[in-house]
């Protein structure tokens, strides 16, 4: 038992055995394999760069809905005008429409105007002494059936039966560019206008050529035109065309075409028929 004690007390360990080469080749792949990998994988940075442009564009978004309050604020609507109805609304508005850095323009949709000269079911008082256009306009959505909302560069007037999303198709790319591009249009002002009186003001300073043509049965199903808008490119003009016209485009070698947009978000309610 002695002897026991004393080898197990003073013997010294065995020495560590190598490691055959095809064991060593494992523990190397598994340490490699297990390793974080530094260099960036071509989807993941085009996941990253997509993810970063989405997060701009949401930015870009709200900071266009929170900072038209304050440019529409800043333009005076005049000191005699003390209601807004059929006879007076789209005119005062349009004309004292001022151009700023929030919003491009100030359209009125086809429900809005039908809710102006069809249904006449605008009529708001202004209680102010000096309104501006956010008084305008604010007064529009608590005492009117109408509504108002910020799309990218628009301010849209519009009613239930609107729709908001835009139907635009693109079968060259080139002429799409060209039109996004495009060198600005100053100033327009359409008050009541019709597709032939929009080509009149728009074609020369929009290269492609805007089908249908004046004066042709193709566009009697368009509503009227009816907005304001500062330095609008060529592709801007045309979706403006679209919101106030209640139409659609696609867009083709060198020409864009229009169409009428027959979706309807929803009927109007109307407690009597118009006129009576």
């Amino acid at each position: 038992m002695l002897r026991l004690l004393l080898n197990a007390r003073f013997e010294q360990p065995a020495p560590e055995r190598a490691c055959p080469r095809a064991q060593q080749r494992d523990i190397s792949n598994v340490l490699r394999n297990s390793t974080p990998q530094l260099r960036p994988r071509t989807g993941t940075l085009r996941s990253l760069t997509c993810g970063f442009a989405l997060l701009l564009n949401c930015f870009t978004a709200f900071a266009d809905e929170t900072h038209w309050p304050e440019a529409l604020a800043a333009m005076p609507l005049g000191t005699n005008i003390s209601v807004l109805n059929q006879t007076n609304c789209a005119e005062v508005l349009l004309a004292r429409f001022q151009s700023n850095a929030a919003v491009k323009a100030l359209i009125f949709m086809p429900g809005a105007t039908d809710e102006l000269y069809f249904f006449r079911r605008v009529h708001v008082a202004l209680t102010n002494a000096s309104p501006t256009m956010l008084d305008a306009v604010t007064a529009l959505k608590n005492q009117s059936p109408l509504h108002i909302t910020n799309r990218g560069a628009f301010l849209l007037i519009y009613s239930c039966e609107d729709v908001l999303d835009l139907d635009i198709k693109i079968q060259h790319e080139k002429t799409a560019e060209k039109l996004k591009t495009g060198k600005p249009l100053p100033h327009l002002l359409m008050l009541d206008r019709d597709w032939t009186q929009f080509l009149a003001v728009t074609q020369k300073k929009i290269s492609p050529t805007l089908w249908p043509f004046p004066r042709t049965k193709e566009s009697w199903h368009f509503y009227r035109h009816t907005f304001a808008a500062w330095n609008l490119t060529p592709w801007e003009t045309l979706q403006a065309a679209a919101y106030s016209g209640k139409t659609k485009f696609t867009v083709v070698r060198g020409q864009v075409n229009f169409k009428p947009d027959e979706r309807v978000n929803q009927l109007p309610k109307l407690d009597r028929f118009p006129g009576r």
